[in-house]
């Protein structure tokens, strides 16, 4: 019977995926906060959209990061 290893390429890229996550984690609250400070003028709809992709894009690559994580930990 042989032992399963964790494949190191798979994991750093879990990793990366994860390392890219917390940056977005803290900017989409942060555009959000920013749009509904500036409700009187245009710059509402601008960072209210970036907000709303940024946080897409966090849930996005948390779950890429989490699913590699886990196929290069238990496969």
């Amino acid at each position: 019977m042989t032992q399963k290893h964790t494949d190191k390429k798979l994991l750093s890229k879990g990793i990366k995926y994860m390392a890219l996550t917390l940056p977005l984690l803290f900017l989409c609250p942060y555009l959000i906060t920013l749009s509904f400070i500036n409700k009187d003028n245009s710059a509402f709809y601008l960072f209210i959209v970036l907000g709303i992709i940024a946080g897409g894009w966090a849930l996005f690559l948390f779950y890429k990061g989490i699913k590699t994580l886990m196929d290069a930990l238990f496969n």
